[in-house]
């Protein structure tokens, strides 16, 4: 629903602008980066370790925490979550786009990350960990690009019993 509604927008500001005579218009979109890079450690369910030494809060989505402050143990499905983010994307090179932020108060990069899935189709690694029950759906504007397609997502493996909907309630 957002894209059609950010179409339509992109649509009616470049009729104005030929109507207002204007040659040139920036529109901001989200930002894809243009080379690959290597994720080198994942450090949880939603963040991880670039070669470069840039480390990469997925945009969108939250994970169960390893280690939440006060706390010893791990909160119910962390674990998995960790595990689930290695297997989809340790040692393999990514795709980061950007959408609003650039980095969150901790100085990380906010990115959505797509990984090279089967058959050569990029998997969106925020939405996969969702639809299959490691994180849910966490909106922080003005990051929102992906918001509807993440709660609807979560709906679905909320209902299903996937992952922590299943082992944690």
């Amino acid at each position: 629903m957002n894209r059609i509604i950010l179409f339509i927008a992109s649509v009616f500001i470049l009729f104005l602008a030929e109507l207002m005579g204007i040659d040139e218009l920036v529109i901001p979109i989200r930002q894809t980066e243009s080379t690959p890079l290597t994720v080198t450690r994942v450090i949880d369910g939603d963040t991880i370790e670039l070669a470069n030494g840039e480390r990469v809060r997925y945009i969108g989505i939250d994970t169960p925490e390893l280690n939440s402050r006060g706390r010893e143990e791990a909160e119910c499905f962390a674990r998995e979550a960790l595990e689930k983010n290695r297997e989809l994307v340790l040692r393999k090179e990514v795709r980061l786009e950007k959408d609003v932020s650039d980095r969150d108060r901790y100085g990380r990069l906010l990115r959505y990350v797509y990984v090279a899935g089967p058959e050569g189709k990029e998997v969106f690694v925020n939405k996969r960990l969702v639809i299959e029950g490691y994180a849910q759906a966490a909106t922080f504007p003005p990051d929102v690009g992906f918001a509807d397609e993440f709660l609807a997502a979560q709906q679905e493996a909320r209902a299903k019993s996937k992952g922590l909907w299943k082992k944690c309630l």
